[in-house]
């Protein structure tokens, strides 16, 4: 199922005091600093994630793997698309960076399905715990903190 097609899930964004290339360079790190360690890795293989590794990093392009991730589209600096799957999930997050008047907005939009019963557990479980939401929140402002500590 292509990601277009996945339901939405949710979206959160933050403001990035910071020029969109900063941003975009910030996205990718956060990424593969967040999902490309030992820790990503084992959690990939109990649910039996794919992709497992991380492959074609540097830089990341269509392609490109973290644990849980591959990169579908890579549009620099402004559109990143990952997706991945599992036992439990069909999933992908689009990270789009715009411009503001501060300097840009990152925005991180979530697609998933869950298909069957143990899927609708695993929805309850990261979705309705509200645990996505502190995981996507965080990894956003890890983004701000990264390209505002770049920017010139």
């Amino acid at each position: 199922m292509p990601l277009e097609e996945l339901p939405h899930v949710d979206e959160h964004a933050v403001d990035v005091a910071a020029p969109e290339q900063a941003a975009w360079e910030a996205v990718l790190t956060t990424v593969r600093a967040a999902f490309g360690g030992a820790g990503p890795r084992r959690t990939a293989a109990l649910l039996g994630c794919e992709p497992r590794d991380t492959t074609g990093w540097d830089p990341p392009g269509a392609g490109s793997t973290v644990p849980g991730f591959r990169v579908v589209t890579a549009e620099p600096p402004r559109l990143v698309v990952v997706a991945g799957r599992h036992r439990f999930s069909r999933y992908g997050i689009v990270f789009r960076v715009e411009p503001a008047a501060a300097g840009c907005r990152v925005r991180a939009e979530t697609r998933a399905v869950f298909p069957g019963p143990h899927g609708a557990l695993y929805r309850l479980a990261v979705i309705g715990s509200r645990g996505h939401v502190l995981v996507t929140r965080r990894l956003l402002g890890q983004v701000a903190r990264r390209a505002e500590a770049r920017r010139p």
